[in-house]
């Protein structure tokens, strides 16, 4: 759990559902994206994302993900989903993200996505505003270092 809170600036405590399971008796693989989801929104309001795109009408939105299992998860348990921004591009953001599972002590699911922003108005993608780039130093100055 040590090395899960260092790699990840961002962790929301989260519970696993009974209704999260599927039929097979674990955590239907759609859910994983809404834990991603989580993590990611709180990155987001860290970094002021949103406060920014309500003011301006340029936000981020998410262009791809995916998910690899690595072990089911089941209710009840308690889990932490991490976040991070792994890699910067002047017109993106490519985010991890871990599930931890507080009853076997491991992460079960790891993911990444790829976040643009867009001007909401125009309809089309814009590069990474400087007030976003320089909150995300903040929280993450290793990832500007090089």
């Amino acid at each position: 759990m040590d090395k899960f809170k260092q790699q990840y600036p961002i962790i929301v405590d989260d519970i696993v559902r009974w209704g999260d399971m599927d039929a097979f008796g674990h955590v239907n693989n759609t859910v994983y994206f809404r834990y991603f989801e989580q993590a990611r929104i709180g990155y987001f309001e860290q970094i002021e994302a949103m406060a920014y795109m309500q003011e301006y009408g340029i936000g981020p939105i998410l262009a791809a993900t995916n998910c690899r299992f690595k072990a089911p998860l089941k209710s009840p348990d308690t889990i932490q989903i991490g976040a991070t921004v792994s890699e910067f591009a002047a017109h993106k953001l490519i985010m991890k993200y871990a599930v931890w599972s507080n009853t076997l002590q491991r992460v079960v699911a790891e993911g990444e996505g790829v976040i643009v922003f867009v001007d909401y108005q125009a309809h089309k993608k814009m590069p990474v505003p400087a007030d976003i780039v320089d909150k995300i130093k903040v929280l993450q100055p290793d990832l500007f270092t090089a």
